[in-house]
């Protein structure tokens, strides 16, 4: 099903289905990179956090890693991720799978600077197996998200 979402969500957008199935899984950065044949940074990975009063996702480059300091002037807030079960609850999509496309719920999305040095970039589509390739811009324009500057 989250799969399909994300294929909808494209569809109803009046866009060409984007997802393509791997052989291997591509459910962690390192994963990802070997099956799809390029470097880590190209991954887009989607982070979801736990705000006072609600949930976010932060789209990063693949070997970026939050920077608490960054995090918490822009958030007023300390990082919290969210757990396994609640990410699948709260996005539709598993671990492994989590993108910022075909979301059950309405998510506030952020895009990391990161992912602006790349002209594409390869997040999950909605499981362990499928991915996208994707213009940063086009993702923040798909998603209506901001650029946030959070990363190390």
């Amino acid at each position: 099903m989250s799969v399909e979402s994300v294929k909808k969500f494209f569809m109803e957008k009046g866009l060409k289905d984007p997802v393509f199935e791997l052989e291997q899984s591509s459910a962690t950065v390192e994963l990802a990179a070997k099956a799809l044949g390029v470097e880590p940074a190209l991954i887009a990975k989607t982070l979801a956090f736990r705000l006072k009063d609600r949930d976010i996702l932060i789209v990063t480059k693949g070997d970026a890693r939050i920077d608490n300091k960054k995090y918490k002037d822009f958030f007023k807030t300390k990082a919290k991720m969210l757990d396994h079960d609640e990410v699948a609850e709260i996005t539709g999509h598993p671990v492994g799978g989590v993108c910022p496309f075909g979301l059950i719920n309405p998510i506030t999305v952020y895009l990391d600077v990161s992912l602006n040095k790349y002209e594409y970039v390869y997040p999950a589509a909605g499981s362990a197996f499928t991915v996208l390739k994707i213009h940063p811009s086009e993702m923040q324009e798909l998603t209506q998200s901001e650029f946030i500057d959070v990363c190390k």
